[in-house]
């Protein structure tokens, strides 16, 4: 598929000289920026980012934190090439496209860092998108999280890292899936509109070979009191 700028295709900046391709298909929301700053990749780490849609989480993996590599896998051949697009566009060299199902997918080297902001909805729940590809973004059509946990300790390291993002109420779901998996969950963190109400978001880091100790972070709220932008959204949104 080779596809070009055209009404049905937007560019946003992302700061830094580095430019995102976005569709109404494939677009993204505040989940990204949370997941890419909860995951912290280092510059010597070999990362890939899972259900990557069209590059946000690598993108921002880049642009905040230069790791060493980075493979984008998204099994959507749309998604694929607007992040393709969005590369040549920004001139990056260390984001490696992929196109394939993560469930078959083979690295090619041992990763220290999976991330991947999954499907949240169970298959057959809650009503899906007239859009295919939104359905498959939002529901697990195509791969569960028992998937992207399964193939994240296929291809990390010993001591590597899976961050994954979803809602609250799949937290059983994503600590069972991660442990039975090897992976065992190190860290929590729950995002809240404000102080007032509940999470709206998980951020859970898993270890690949990890000893069970789970460490459960203080609240992230995205709003101030006056309702804009809390400090911590501002220094996420490098807005500060």
């Amino acid at each position: 598929m080779d596809i070009s700028l055209n009404s049905d295709l937007s560019v946003e900046s992302l700061g830094d000289g580095i430019e995102i391709c976005i569709s109404a298909e494939h677009r993204f929301g505040t989940d990204a920026f949370l997941l890419a700053d909860f995951a912290g990749a280092r510059h010597k780490d070999l990362c890939a980012d899972f259900c990557t849609g069209s590059g946000i989480i690598a993108l921002l993996m880049h642009k905040n934190f230069r790791p060493r590599k980075i493979f984008a896998l998204e099994i959507q051949p749309k998604a694929h090439e607007l992040l393709k697009l969005s590369i040549q566009r920004s001139g990056i060299e260390t984001i490696q496209p992929v196109l394939g199902d993560l469930k078959e997918w083979k690295s090619p080297m041992e990763l220290d860092l999976v991330t991947c902001n999954p499907p949240y909805k169970i298959n057959n729940t809650g009503l899906k998108n007239d859009l295919d590809a939104v359905s498959i973004a939002r529901h697990e059509m195509l791969c569960t999280v028992e998937d992207v946990c399964a193939a994240a300790a296929r291809v990390l390291k010993f001591g590597g890292r899976l961050c994954i993002c979803n809602r609250p109420e799949r937290l059983c779901d994503v600590l069972t899936a991660m442990r039975s998996c090897g992976l065992e969950p190190k860290r929590l963190r729950t995002v809240h509109k404000n102080p007032d109400c509940p999470p709206w978001l998980i951020l859970v880091e898993g270890r690949k070979g990890g000893r069970n100790f789970m460490q459960i972070e203080k609240p992230l709220y995205v709003r101030s009191p006056d309702g804009g932008n809390s400090q911590e959204m501002k220094r996420i949104y490098k807005l500060i």
